[in-house]
């Protein structure tokens, strides 16, 4: 889904007293709201806006791309408005930012595993090699990625992964304790530095009372501390395994940031 929230900046190139047009760019990426909150969070900041700034906006499961885009023929005053509202935007999603750069979540994850030299690997149930295919798109992914078990069925779980077939009996394969277990496994399984594991009902079918469709754990794993989260996503098929793959990603690269936050109030009754 794409919105164009406001549109102030001229569209064409001109000229203005005949001096030519200078143009900037600024990016924030920033993760975890839908479009209609975003509406509501943004309507002040964009009021703000001068004439010759353009705010463009683009959500995707639960990713969120805010553009400015600047065009004056006052190269200086243009450069130090557009930091300024760039900054705003920063200080208001501080916590939620993903990326200031025009880049998308798994390049971001790949750039921080390269930098540090980390590498990676996936166990993947509901989202079946959807991270895997979203990280290996980058190019030079070979440098940090060592692979992923798609562990669809139980067993693969067990005997693939050495996830706890007591676990699975009691707690059933769509939990905290197995998804956990399924990041561990795998990264004893290829010896990576990180680990990323997701199981979940992507549906249409195969939700109860108790977990309906678009109930989702994902795990991810770095430097020997292992988390979960639990989340209910909305949409279909393809929405809840897009939105879980981007959700598992922005966990580990909260975690190799050093700011990830624990889940709160999970319910998983």
């Amino acid at each position: 889904m794409t919105q164009t929230m406001k549109n102030k900046a001229t569209d064409t190139a001109a000229v203005i007293s005949g001096q030519p047009l200078a143009e900037e760019t600024r990016h924030v990426v920033i993760y975890g709201y839908t479009h209609d909150e975003l509406s509501n969070i943004m309507r002040h900041f964009e009021a703000q806006l001068p004439d010759f700034i353009r705010i463009t906006i683009s959500s995707s499961h639960l990713v969120t791309r805010v553009t400015l885009t600047g065009v004056s023929d006052g190269v200086e005053l243009l450069r130090f408005k557009i930091n300024k509202y760039h900054q705003t935007l920063q200080d208001m999603f501080c916590e939620e930012i993903v990326t200031t750069e025009d880049k998308s979540v798994p390049q971001v994850l790949g750039e921080l595993l390269s930098e540090r030299e980390l590498t990676i690997a996936c166990a993947e149930s509901c989202t079946g090699g959807n991270i895997a295919h979203r990280i290996t798109r980058n190019p030079g992914s070979s440098a940090y990625f060592l692979g992923s078990v798609v562990s669809y069925s139980n067993d693969v779980k067990a005997n693939v992964l050495g996830v706890s077939r007591n676990d699975l009996g009691r707690y059933g394969a769509v939990s905290r304790e197995v998804v956990a277990e399924m990041a561990d496994g795998v990264s004893a399984l290829m010896q990576s530095d990180c680990a990323l594991a997701t199981s979940g009902i992507a549906g249409p079918d195969g939700g109860t009372k108790f977990k309906p469709v678009g109930t989702v754990w994902m795990s991810a794993r770095y430097g020997g501390q292992t988390v979960t989260e639990l989340i209910h996503f909305d949409g279909d098929r393809d929405n809840v395994i897009e939105s879980a793959t981007n959700h598992v990603m922005v966990m580990l690269i909260r975690l190799l940031r050093n700011n990830y936050k624990e889940q709160e109030d999970i319910n998983d009754d």
